[in-house]
């Protein structure tokens, strides 16, 4: 397929996005020689041998305004002296590379530890104070554009994608009745503890941006109020730091339930995606979908 073509028929892979990286370094001058696979689940990401950079692939050409922001993001942050990933400055990014938008980012050196639930929480502290430049215009929060795709694209029984659109229109329903009671700012959008890391100088860096936002901030806060009310991922301890750190419980909000069930619904129709890659993704996926299903059944599920 030419550079810059259309989304490809044979679907997102991780064998197709190693295919897009080895194109996109050779585009750039630089040696994918050795390339290593570091994580494939909404993006592909590869840490190269040859010069300490990681290369992401995204999806398809639909995630270009999402990964524009997410450039936009790191630029900012940096100007600001904010600890987020940082981009290459000298490429023109992102570049569209056989329909897919590669971007190319400074390795992080990871430390001997990883970061804490209270550490998350002030980092999001930090960023919620934080003035947004007037020069670039971000996105609201949207929960429901992503996953139309996903349940649209995803290799799963027609049943199934039944169930998840009549999911979807359930929740816009809930979604349009919520109030929030906090002003609009910076939001991450996908603020999770494996999205900080500690690198070997001790700072707790954030990473990924693509589904940063100007909205409330309670969308960062459903993330571990969710994996820990519903899913018990974390003990008391870790979500009393987080808490605390952040100075406020989303668990407390009146509408706490509807974005927890927005956040089961994401993490579901995020991992059915890559159902084909190995029977363990499959598994957990039809974990998650039977949970779906039974609103009062145990979340059972494990982190990925």
């Amino acid at each position: 397929m030419a550079v810059g073509a259309a989304r490809s028929e044979e679907g997102f892979t991780s064998d197709r996005a190693a295919r897009v990286m080895t194109a996109a370094c050779r585009r750039t001058g630089l040696d994918d020689e050795g390339a290593e696979l570091i994580r494939f689940g909404e993006n592909a990401l590869f840490r190269l041998a040859s010069v300490p950079v990681v290369v992401r692939v995204a999806r398809g050409e639909e995630w270009l305004p999402k990964v524009r922001t997410e450039v936009a993001v790191s630029r900012w942050l940096a100007g600001e002296g904010f600890p987020g990933a940082r981009l290459l400055d000298d490429l023109e990014q992102p570049l569209l590379t056989s329909g897919h938008p590669v971007t190319f980012w400074h390795l992080i050196r990871e430390g001997d530890r990883k970061a804490t639930y209270g550490e998350l929480g002030g980092i999001l502290r930090d960023l919620h104070s934080m003035t947004l430049p007037d020069e670039v215009e971000f996105p609201s929060f949207d929960p429901f554009g992503k996953q139309e795709l996903r349940i649209g694209r995803a290799p799963i029984p027609e049943d199934d994608r039944v169930f998840l659109r009549e999911r979807w229109r359930e929740l816009r329903g809930q979604f349009e009745e919520l109030s929030f009671e906090t002003p609009k700012g910076p939001v991450h959008g996908d603020a999770h503890v494996q999205n900080l890391m500690v690198d070997d100088q001790g700072q707790v860096i954030l990473i990924d941006f693509e589904a940063f936002c100007f909205d409330h901030p309670e969308w960062d806060l459903m993330v571990t109020a969710t994996e820990h009310h519903s899913l018990g991922w974390q003990t008391d301890e870790q979500y009393a730091d987080f808490v605390r750190a952040y100075g406020w419980d989303l668990y407390d909000w009146h509408g706490y339930d509807t974005l927890r069930r927005l956040q089961e619904f994401g993490m579901t129709t995020w991992l059915m995606q890559n159902i084909r890659e190995d029977e363990r993704t499959a598994a957990e996926y039809r974990r998650r979908i039977a949970a779906l299903r039974d609103d009062a059944a145990p979340r059972d599920w494990r982190p990925w």
